[in-house]
């Protein structure tokens, strides 16, 4: 039974800092209901040993992992396994025979023969939780000090909800967090007698679509958009927030975000992120800190209440009705031809084509011309493009016909030298991420018509100056790198123009900078919402710490040291821990130290 706390027991297990000494090797893997010999034994060594995990052939990928544990002791969590196939567990566990004794691995699965066929040594059967057990999972999330006895009528209500979860403490986490704080009694009854404890499921599912239920609407959106994400698929927060406000699932302020500025789209969907965390509908990776999950059963129920609106193409499977379709997600796969995609030639109402990365994977595939040129301009009412890790070279300039787009990622493309001029009429664009293009050298000329664009990523790019209408964008608030071009020193005044520019900035290319009256124009002293900058002279010069000295004193950001670093080599060859007011009587000394680290790398 899925909800009883397997993976979670096993993530403590896996977690615990006593095990660190004790294991050599240390991988986390979730298996899901395909188990793929190939992408399992390229998970382990990804994490074991990254180097050796390139290989594509069956028998180098086993000669591989056996050489990585070969006399080494290691603990391999095999998560939620539904492989009742002997030969491929004996595939697996042929080059695992090659680590120390000691080694160990636990396997997490709803199946006991599943244990049978991989011959566990020991099989843990996890029940219902005791009610008294649920009842404290429960008593926490609903009581905000998980002490029920100051509402004696809640708990008595509260005991009648618990003892219809099943001994499900995935149930009883989620319903207590739908009562979190909430004392009206009418409120818990309502939980109680609510008719979907009646449906023809179990009691578990029907606990988790009661609390789904009782979402707000707009969470409901959010919450139903994630039934693009495949099983165990690790997700990050910040970009699902950008994809939710692509899509218009997030509900525009009546106020404003500043002064006269943008509005509090990204502050709503992180609230919308949290509140559905807190309520269990996401979880924390075991694999990733940074990135998030769904329990499988959550992932189930977004498949339900998505309905037909969402899907996925997984291992190229046919799908009969496809006229409701309005959001689309895949993995890639080698070499993705015309004919995956042929069904959506005349899904006219399609929102979202997204390609989803494959975490850790450092590979590109092949697309097809005409998926590029001839399918994807005629989806005309896309607001979600996602085309990342793809040996793409030039995308059309029919593109262009794709008004209605709002975030467009092509990172890793990393054959892609230019990008059309009709990037420029995508006038309802807000996010464009273009990191580790390695071949593009400029961005497009008419950038300044993008007046919504909120976010920029060209990291790891060979772009080596900015647009000149580059100071058009008003809305702009993550900028990964600002480039001060050669020739084109007034360039950098254009940061003047960006007034809600926030997070980590890096300037590069300061050795062009020669007007210091221009550095002066960036106005960056009252870029009061930058967390981290990074400011960056090229080439090692004659005078080069004179020089940014000068630049410094104009620029006069806040700043708390100043650290200098060769910048072919990593290394750090001055470090100044004086204040800037220090160097520049111009700097306002309370703002010095909004910076808690600044880089100065030539």
């Amino acid at each position: 039974m899925g909800g009883l706390g397997k993976t979670t027991l096993s993530q403590l297990v896996y977690n615990d800092e006593r095990l660190d000494t004790h294991f050599d090797l240390k991988s986390w893997i979730c298996v899901s209901d395909e188990f793929d010999l190939l992408k399992i034994m390229k998970a382990i060594l990804r994490q074991v040993s990254p180097l050796n995990s390139k290989a594509k052939d069956p028998n180098l990928l086993q000669v591989r992992l056996k050489e990585s544990v070969n006399g080494k002791k290691f603990l391999l969590v095999l998560d939620d396994v539904w492989n009742e196939n002997y030969n491929n567990w004996d595939l697996l566990h042929t080059p695992l025979k090659a680590g120390s004794k000691g080694s160990k691995i636990i396997v997490t699965t709803r199946s006991e023969k599943v244990a049978l066929i991989m011959r566990a040594t020991r099989i843990h059967h996890l029940g219902q939780l005791p009610f008294e057990d649920c009842w404290s999972i429960f008593a926490k999330h609903a009581f905000g000090s998980g002490d029920s006895s100051l509402h004696p009528k809640l708990e008595a209500i509260g005991k009648e909800i618990v003892g219809k979860c099943n001994g499900s403490p995935l149930a009883a986490k989620i319903l207590g967090g739908i009562l979190y704080c909430k004392v009206a009694e009418e409120e818990w009854e309502n939980i109680l007698n609510k008719e979907m404890w009646k449906l023809p499921t179990n009691e578990i599912f029907s606990s988790l679509r009661l609390s789904y239920y009782y979402l707000p609407s707009h969470l409901k959106r959010c919450f139903a958009y994630c039934s693009i994400f495949p099983k165990n698929y690790e997700f990050q927060k910040e970009k699902l927030i950008l994809l939710w406000m692509a899509e218009g699932f997030l509900q525009e302020p009546s106020s404003k975000k500043r002064e006269e500025g943008v509005s509090k789209l990204e502050e709503v969907g992180d609230k919308n992120f949290n509140e559905l965390l807190s309520r269990s509908f996401f979880q924390k990776s075991s694999n990733n800190r940074s990135c998030f999950v769904m329990h499988d059963l959550m992932n189930d129920l977004a498949q339900l209440v998505s309905g037909e609106f969402g899907i996925r193409l997984e291992n190229d499977e046919r799908h009969e009705t496809l006229e409701k379709v309005r959001h689309l997600s895949y993995f890639r796969t080698e070499c993705d031809a015309f004919g995956r995609f042929e069904a959506f030639n005349d899904i006219n109402c399609l929102r979202t084509f997204l390609s989803l990365q494959i975490q850790a994977s450092g590979s590109v595939s092949h697309l097809s011309k005409r998926v590029s040129h001839d399918l994807l301009p005629t989806l005309r009412w896309l607001r979600v493009l996602s085309l990342c890790d793809y040996k793409i070279i030039d995308l059309p300039d029919s593109i262009g016909n794709l008004k209605h787009l709002r975030y467009l990622d092509l990172s890793n493309c990393i054959f892609l030298i230019r990008l059309p001029k009709s990037i420029g009429t995508l006038h309802n664009l807000q996010t464009m991420i273009l990191s580790g293009c390695f071949s593009l050298i400029e961005l497009p000329v008419g950038m300044g018509k993008l007046i919504n664009l909120r976010h920029l990523d060209i990291t790891d790019t060979k772009v080596t100056k900015m647009p000149a209408d580059m100071g058009q964008l008003k809305s702009l608030q993550t900028l990964s790198t600002f480039m001060v071009g050669q020739g084109d020193r007034s360039s950098i005044g254009k940061l003047r123009e960006l007034p809600y520019i926030s997070g980590k900035l890096q300037i590069a290319g300061l050795q062009n900078v020669l007007g210091f009256r221009d550095a002066l124009e960036a106005n960056l002293k009252d870029k009061r919402y930058l967390d981290e900058l990074l400011l960056q002279w090229n080439h090692s010069t004659d005078g080069v710490l004179q020089h940014g000295t000068d630049v410094l004193n104009k620029l006069q950001p806040h700043l708390i040291a100043l650290v200098v670093q060769d910048f072919q080599f990593g290394l750090e060859i001055f470090h100044s821990s004086i204040l800037l007011p220090c160097i520049s009587t111009n700097v306002n000394t309370a703002h010095s130290c909004r910076f808690p680290l600044f880089k100065f790398l030539i």
